[in-house]
């Protein structure tokens, strides 16, 4: 028998969220692989489960891939878009080196990201121009995060942030902010968007002068507004149109 295998973004948690044709490939697979949040979210009557921790993505996607290669059919479930953040990389970066599995039918479907249900809480912040970091240095070293995050501050992006603060690194969140305020000054909107979709969604608005580094979390996606992001009402957003 043929496998494949299909990684799939489920949204950013309500399953009202989750696209038709992830649905429909979770409703075909025979084995289901990922984290263990996700794959209770993705879980269905028929398909095995395999769930593992979140600091195994290699391990996962080469699992993933030999269950597919024995002839299973796969789905590797990421939340929001598994191409942002999530597990895509992953199962490419396995693949790149199993030259014998090059030939499988491997396909990414897309879902709602973090950064695009927050921004559609509070109107259209990335309206224009932005660009998304994780601030988590699990996979990076913490210089490289504020190098990127100086630079996209010059380059007056918006800004969406993944990962912002855990327990392990509580203080490099107010590095962070830090370095935003040196360059872009204290005036600018700031987004707080905790759990959205969630019985637990907390959203707050504030400006980069009174954001302090505790009003997020690891279940919070950050997003910064550019030096035109502007109020509409209770809205935020950022024109399209040069200023």
């Amino acid at each position: 028998m043929k496998g494949n295998l299909t990684i799939v973004g489920l949204g950013p948690g309500p399953s009202s969220q989750i696209t038709q044709e992830v649905e429909f490939a979770l409703m075909q697979a025979t084995d289901i692989v990922g984290y263990g949040p996700y794959v209770a979210r993705a879980a269905t009557a028929d398909a095995v489960l395999h769930a593992s921790d979140n600091r195994v993505e290699l391990e996962r996607a080469h699992h993933a891939l030999d269950l597919a290669a024995a002839g299973r059919r796969v789905v590797v479930a990421s939340s929001g878009d598994p191409g942002v953040f999530a597990m895509a990389a992953a199962v490419f970066e396995a693949l790149e080196h199993r030259p014998a599995d090059h030939g499988l039918d491997i396909h990414v479907l897309p879902g709602v990201t973090a950064m695009l249900a927050a921004a559609a809480r509070v109107g259209a912040p990335l309206g224009h121009d932005f660009c998304a970091i994780n601030l988590s240095d699990n996979l990076k070293p913490w210089a490289l995060i504020e190098k990127r995050l100086r630079l996209a501050a010059e380059a007056d992006f918006a800004m969406a942030f993944y990962n912002p603060r855990s327990a392990a690194r509580p203080h490099q969140f107010a590095a962070a902010l830090d370095i935003l305020r040196d360059v872009c000054g204290v005036a600018r909107f700031i987004v707080f968007a905790r759990a959205v979709g969630s019985a637990e969604e907390r959203i707050e608005v504030s400006t980069l002068g009174a954001a302090t580094a505790e009003m997020a979390d690891m279940r919070t996606l950050v997003i910064l507004g550019s030096s035109t992001t502007r109020r509409a009402g209770r809205f935020l957003y950022t024109p399209r149109s040069a200023p």
